[in-house]
């Protein structure tokens, strides 16, 4: 959330923001309007306050001297009545602002290229060879089936359509990408891991952004009122809300393994074979809490971390800067990682790496005392360390081979018992 007297003095960057963003339900002049009227009505009850708190005192003079004022007195209570008139005006206004101020997104930072979709994207690098076939390499759903380690009709009879299931090897695969991604993080990144719960309150959601905006696509338990996570940031980013940290306690990095849960309710149609497009699925993810001060640093650090998953396991990929009409609604920066899946010729996203800057922390409350001793909000930023099962896809597609085994990478095989390849 942003600063409604940022917003104030930034107007027509906010609402350039919010239009590259195409934020359509962001109204960032009724903000302002209500901002307006937010430090007339605080000015107002202030004076009132004052005023009665003179008069008290000009009373209570008159009280020790044994003297009784009866219009004086009334008075007194006028001004009461008043005040709490004036208080009840200001929650009101202060209510109607703060719900305006949950429907204006960040404002992208200044690198980041103004465009209309992902088209608008910009390829900041591009790493490793493409692999070369003597034959033409199947999509990941024909070498799952003939591995006999992707069951689509299973998965549909259990739970329907864009659901998952993964046995004997490919269950296996998945299980050692998730530890070797943990142990990568923990042991060489230094991360500390967390095992949090997947069901979370609205203030968690609401926190890092995905609601009220996003609410369509999330899982929603009615009786309980909690939600499934869509990603491990809501319950990790959450660790901190209300709380005021010291600056000696940054940055902190946390990394975490958790199922995801998304409806992916503007996507029906998309992808609806193999394992592209679910609506549950694995991940392992990154986040920090960071001085303000360092968050651009740490956001190339994270990407760096997210891309040595893909050095390890030596898979061609390429870093994507997006674009303010392909990014989200938190995000001031933001970038991809993508990986090639030559099965299916085209790219995957495995991993989005962002900067937050205190967008998050304001929806959270999350603060530090610095070394000057000012309270500020500290930076949270957030990736994907990687994203399941688009890296089994991309194993499965770079590692096959034309009798339809498929090579395990090298930096995986300590996992697997030290097998070297998945066999029918």
């Amino acid at each position: 959330m942003l600063d409604a007297k940022f917003i104030v003095e930034n107007r027509e960057r906010v609402k350039q923001a919010a239009q590259h963003k195409h934020e359509r339900r962001a109204d960032v002049d009724r903000v302002c309007a209500l901002e307006e009227a937010r430090r007339e009505s605080q000015t107002r009850l202030d004076k009132l306050r004052e005023r009665l708190k003179s008069a008290s005192r000009e009373y209570a003079d008159l009280k020790r001297q044994g003297k009784d004022d009866v219009s004086l007195a009334a008075r007194n209570r006028a001004f009461g009545d008043e005040i709490r008139k004036a208080e009840s005006e200001l929650r009101a206004i202060e209510t109607e602002r703060e719900a305006e101020l949950h429907w204006i997104p960040n404002v992208p930072h200044d690198s980041v290229p103004v465009g209309q979709d992902a088209s608008a994207n910009v390829v900041a690098r591009h790493v490793g060879t493409r692999r070369t076939f003597p034959f033409t390499p199947k999509p990941h759903w024909d070498v799952g089936s003939r591995l006999g380690i992707l069951d689509e009709e299973r998965a549909a009879k259990l739970s329907g359509s864009n659901f998952l299931l993964l046995k004997g090897a490919g269950a296996r695969l998945e299980r050692s990408l998730i530890n070797f991604m943990l142990d990568l993080h923990v042991k060489e990144h230094g991360y500390t891991e967390i095992w949090p719960p997947y069901l979370v309150t609205r203030d968690c959601m609401f926190g890092t952004g995905q609601i009220p905006k996003l609410e369509e696509d999330m899982y929603l338990l009615e009786r309980d009122k909690l939600f499934l996570i869509p990603t491990a940031e809501v319950p990790i980013t959450n660790l901190h809300r209300g709380e005021m940290l010291r600056h000696t306690d940054l940055p902190i990095h946390y990394t975490a393994y958790t199922a995801c849960f998304r409806r992916e309710a503007g996507a029906y149609g998309k992808d609806t074979r193999g394992m592209v497009r679910i609506h549950q699925f694995d991940k392992v993810e990154l986040v920090k809490f960071v001085h303000p001060d360092r968050s651009w640093d740490e956001l190339e650090k994270l990407l760096a971390n997210a891309e040595a998953v893909l050095k390890r396991l030596d898979l061609e990929y390429r870093v994507v800067l997006l674009s303010t009409g392909d990014m989200s609604f938190a995000s001031a920066k933001t970038y991809d990682l993508e990986v090639w899946a030559p099965g299916m010729d085209r790219w995957l996203e495995v991993s989005s790496c962002s900067n937050f800057k205190d967008f998050q922390a304001r929806r959270m409350n999350c603060r530090f005392r610095d070394e000057d001793g000012k309270v500020k909000f500290v930076h949270t930023l957030n990736g994907s360390g990687l994203a399941l099962p688009r890296t089994v896809i991309a194993i499965l597609e770079n590692y096959q081979r034309e009798d339809g085994s498929v090579e395990i990478p090298e930096a995986l095989r300590p996992y697997l018992g030290a097998e070297t390849e998945l066999k029918g």
